[in-house]
């Protein structure tokens, strides 16, 4: 029986970094500061140098990164924020703890990301901020959002949680847009050994609010200028990614390989729709998401021949049950409906290697 090809190996990783990171948390436990600390500030340093941001502040989750610069807008009642309908929930969801209403925009279907257009279409004057998600790894549009943005003074929060190191005409995804927010889970390209967040701006008073938001609204113990939130990043998880962030770059190329090899096997394979580049865009495939009308199909005939794939997403989030609220009901947004019902992430981790590349597109065809 053929090998089995995991839609993700963290063990690959792991055999080839281990080393570094037991060193790296070594000097952690050694140090006995185990929150933020000169380890979370090395880390945010490192962070912003390599993005090219003037600030870079660390929290607990990806999610928080989402939440804490919508929390530092302090939203009126009726606030909108506009998100995809085709994306995680928690991009939605920290729009709605934070305090405002999301309103969920179309997104194009071949790249999977929104445009001016589908922004546009569902601004209203309550719109206060539009959180672009460059979902997958790719960048949205960002020059067009920006215009539109400025044209009505509206915050754009970049969802970079799948996207660390992707470039749009040379800007790195989270330094656009007037902030950007950062997951480390441990599948994304980038990714520590639990939970780990990262805001950006080159705003030194929104980054100074994001700082005071994150350990209960104060610099100084005990004293509270805003009301905030427990979100630090732990110094463990810091000394991860510090391990980790050197080898970025490579694990990103060996991503764009397999991508590539995908795309060269897959592209006479009429049933199969592959995912869009858009020009001038540096793509960092966290997914490899193709469409397939039979996806269902496909994806037990892959598992049959022990071949991991996802679904990501089987439902838009303007059709969850908890937004109903919202008023947007099913046809409302056709392309993200139709791609719930098409999309299949295939493994695309660095270490994966030319050879199960193949095997995976192999069986595609055959199927």
């Amino acid at each position: 029986m053929s090998e089995e090809v995991p839609l993700l190996d963290l063990r690959a990783q792991h055999a080839a970094v281990g080393p570094d990171v037991q060193r790296a948390l070594s000097r952690v436990v050694e140090s006995q500061g185990f929150v933020l600390g000169p380890e979370v500030e090395a880390f945010e340093e490192e962070m912003a140098s390599y993005l090219g941001v003037r600030h870079a502040v660390g929290c607990a989750s990806g999610t928080d990164a989402l939440l804490l610069p919508l929390r530092a807008l302090e939203p009126e009642p009726g606030d909108e924020v506009i998100v995809p309908a085709f994306t995680f929930f928690a991009t939605a969801g920290a729009v709605w703890n934070a305090g405002f209403r999301p309103v969920f925009c179309d997104v194009d279907p071949m790249t999977f990301n929104v445009t001016r257009e589908t922004v546009e279409a569902v601004w209203t004057d309550r719109t206060r901020a539009v959180i672009p998600v460059h979902l997958f790894g790719q960048m949205a549009p960002m020059e067009e959002i920006q215009e539109l943005a400025r044209e009505r003074d509206a915050f754009v929060l970049e969802d970079a949680a799948q996207a660390v190191g992707s470039r749009r005409k040379g800007a790195a995804a989270g330094t656009v847009g007037d902030a950007g927010a950062f997951s480390f889970f441990p599948t994304k390209n980038l990714g520590a050994y639990g939970d780990g967040g990262l805001v950006t701006t080159n705003d030194g008073e929104l980054a100074d609010r994001l700082r005071k938001l994150r350990v209960h609204g104060g610099r100084q113990m005990y004293h509270h200028e805003l009301v905030g939130t427990n979100s630090r990043l732990d110094a463990l998880q810091a000394a991860v990614l510090r391990a980790k962030l050197p080898h970025l770059d490579s694990w990103t190329e060996a991503r764009r390989k397999n991508a590539c090899v995908y795309h060269g096997a897959l592209a006479d394979v009429p049933e199969v729709i592959l995912p869009e580049t858009l020009p001038e865009n540096f793509h960092v495939y966290n997914q490899y998401t193709l469409r397939v009308r039979r996806r269902d199909e496909l994806r037990g005939h892959l598992q049959d021949r022990g071949i991991g794939s996802g679904v990501y997403y089987p439902k838009a989030l303007h059709l969850q049950p908890c937004f109903e609220s919202v008023g947007q009901g099913k046809g409302t947004l056709p392309a993200a409906e139709v791609l719930t019902g098409e999309v299949l992430s295939l493994p695309v981790y660095p270490e994966l290697g030319e050879e199960r590349v193949e095997r995976v597109a192999e069986e595609i065809r055959a199927f």
